[in-house]
């Protein structure tokens, strides 16, 4: 009785007892995976500066293994996301790619989606899917000296790390 009162399948109450919660695995399982925040589970962001060449983009998307480069201007604030798409676009006719630089190929803020350490992972599963992207940059906001809002970036949730708790999860 414990056991199934521990996973949610059983409630009890004084002068009650023991009596079913209605509750299904899959709701058991949604209500746990909402509760898990996106600080819980982010990986180390992979960040290049706006000004580094298309050249060192390559590079830099290739050795660290992953779909997608958060770019950031000299401040350390994101400025933009590129994605292999993005630089395979850019190689595209192109023999100068060290002459390139990466902030001429990527995606500009306001049109980049964000999460936040605070979100939980089925909101930021939730943006991955409806917005068709690798991976969102996970942020914290700061006021600039014109107290305008700009986003540092502190770590980064891809599909591989959301499939990954799955996975841990199915184990529990």
């Amino acid at each position: 009785m414990a056991i199934l009162t521990m996973t949610g399948y059983l409630e009890a109450r004084p002068r009650v007892g023991y009596y079913y919660s209605g509750k299904t695995v899959n709701s058991l399982l949604a209500d746990r995976v909402k509760q898990i925040k996106v600080g819980d589970v982010k990986s180390v962001p992979v960040v290049v500066n706006g000004s580094q060449s298309v050249y060192e983009a390559v590079v830099t998307i290739f050795l660290e293994d992953v779909g997608s480069l958060f770019v950031i201007n000299d401040k350390g604030y994101l400025e933009g996301v590129v994605s292999r798409k993005d630089l395979l676009k850019s190689m595209l006719g192109n023999a100068n790619l060290d002459k390139i630089p990466i902030n001429m190929a990527m995606t500009r803020m306001p049109n980049i989606h964000i999460t936040t350490e605070n979100e939980g992972v089925w909101e930021a599963a939730r943006k991955i899917s409806e917005f068709e992207i690798d991976s969102l940059p996970v942020v914290r906001a700061v006021e600039n000296e014109n107290e305008a809002k700009e986003y540092q970036v502190v770590g980064r949730i891809s599909k591989t790390t959301i499939t990954k708790l799955f996975v841990e999860l199915g184990y529990r």
